[in-house]
């Protein structure tokens, strides 16, 4: 097996610490067990080589062997693919976490990440496409609660799909847009209350606090 290799920024402020996406792939490693090495790319001097690995100047990306891999979707399925406990080798049970893998990034972050950056940045400004927004958001919670109402996990046992899944409605969590939605938050808790989250967690806490040390005068 090559070196899987993640790379994420040596350093972030404070307040989207616990939410840079690096986490998702860590939680995957983690679960897996597949060893890795964490490297680092400057927050503030993103240079050729970032872009040339992350087109859009973000984190983070995978490299294994010759192969260099962003965009948290497509690294997770590559990673599935080395690991069974990230996804079914059974074709029928593979193809739903494959869409349910799709449906968490483009039928339930892209509905609300909006309204979690309004809330990151502490706009209360109400315009009729910002309630727009929050209306669509609103109403694919309310299809998650109601799918996730009688299920543990979204397709038999956890999965990397449940994986993306809880992290994207954790990030609403944080700030209380679940309240509404008791089968979503209770869905995060059981994600998140897995060791392998905890460590993922723990550990991107550690590499941003170490950055912390490092920039002290």
């Amino acid at each position: 097996m090559t070196e899987l290799i993640l790379t994420t920024f040596d350093w972030v402020p404070e307040p989207p610490r616990g939410l840079v996406r690096d986490l998702r792939i860590r939680w995957a490693l983690e679960e897996a067990g597949l060893p890795y090495r964490v490297e680092s790319v400057p927050f503030e001097d993103r240079g050729p080589t970032h872009f040339a690995h992350q087109p859009f100047g973000q984190v983070p990306w995978l490299t294994d062997g010759e192969t260099s891999i962003f965009e948290t979707g497509a690294i997770l399925l590559h990673l599935g693919g080395q690991s069974e406990a990230l996804l079914p080798s059974a074709s029928g049970t593979r193809a739903a976490a494959v869409q349910w893998l799709f449906a968490a990034l483009n039928s339930v972050e892209m509905a609300t990440q909006p309204w979690v950056l309004y809330q990151f940045t502490g706009d209360t400004t109400q315009t009729p496409g910002r309630q727009l927004m929050d209306r669509f958001a609103a109403g694919r919670l309310d299809r998650m609660d109601a799918m996730l109402a009688d299920r543990e996990w979204l397709v038999g046992d956890f999965c990397v799909a449940d994986l993306l899944m809880a992290d994207i409605l954790r990030a609403v969590d944080r700030f209380d847009g679940l309240s509404a939605h008791p089968a979503c938050r209770a869905y995060v808790a059981r994600a998140t209350g897995r060791p392998a989250f905890a460590k993922a967690h723990d550990d991107q806490l550690a590499h941003f606090a170490a950055a912390d040390a490092a920039r002290a005068p």
